[in-house]
């Protein structure tokens, strides 16, 4: 089944942001669009790549009101570890949420079972908490902030501009499409 426009299920959980360690919950991602980023394991190879690869673009990702949620089933104390130890991690001022029992795994379907970890599951949330965004790839294939950037700027558009889509490779401030029968067979 499909999670695209269904909303979020409750949760809450314990994370490491700016040097503490705070608590979130679903109700912390309403109000505000946001990127829940789930990825397998802390002190691994491809997660701190992706995890660094959004760090330096997270200034714009607030700049577009986005809330940027790292997921993964390490604990918030790991997290913390990490971020102490690893220069690639210690950039990252977004929310490394821990979720040692993987409940918010398993909530948004990206739970590997047999190994106790997340699949790498990239989903945007819009401020009325309902998934527009899912992506989720192989745990060898490491995401693209930049892509995840333009998908938002997408997302949003269309949210803001009801009768219009974004077709492929759409660049904000770019020409959308107004869906319709003279459109039909001209594209």
């Amino acid at each position: 089944m499909s999670l695209i426009n269904t909303e979020i299920k409750p949760f809450k959980a314990e994370a490491f942001q700016a040097g503490k360690f705070i608590s979130v919950s679903d109700a912390d991602l309403r109000g505000k669009w946001s990127v829940v980023f789930f990825y397998p394991a802390d002190f691994t190879f491809v997660c701190p790549t992706e995890l660094e690869d959004l760090a330096d673009n997270y200034a714009e990702f607030k700049k577009l009101g986005v809330e940027i949620y790292s997921v993964s089933t390490d604990t918030h104390f790991a997290h913390k570890a990490w971020h102490d130890t690893s220069e690639a991690v210690k950039k990252i001022n977004y929310v490394m949420v821990g979720d040692p029992t993987g409940v918010i795994t398993r909530n948004f379907d990206v739970m590997i079972e047999e190994a106790g970890l997340a699949d790498r599951g990239t989903f945007v949330v819009d401020p009325e908490g309902k998934i527009q965004i899912v992506e989720i790839t192989a745990g060898g294939i490491g995401r693209d902030a930049l892509e995840l950037l333009r998908k938002v700027k997408a997302a949003q558009y269309v949210a803001s501009h009801p009768g219009e889509v974004c077709p492929a490779k759409w660049q904000e401030g770019e020409a959308t499409l107004a869906p319709s029968l003279d459109l039909v067979g001209k594209i």
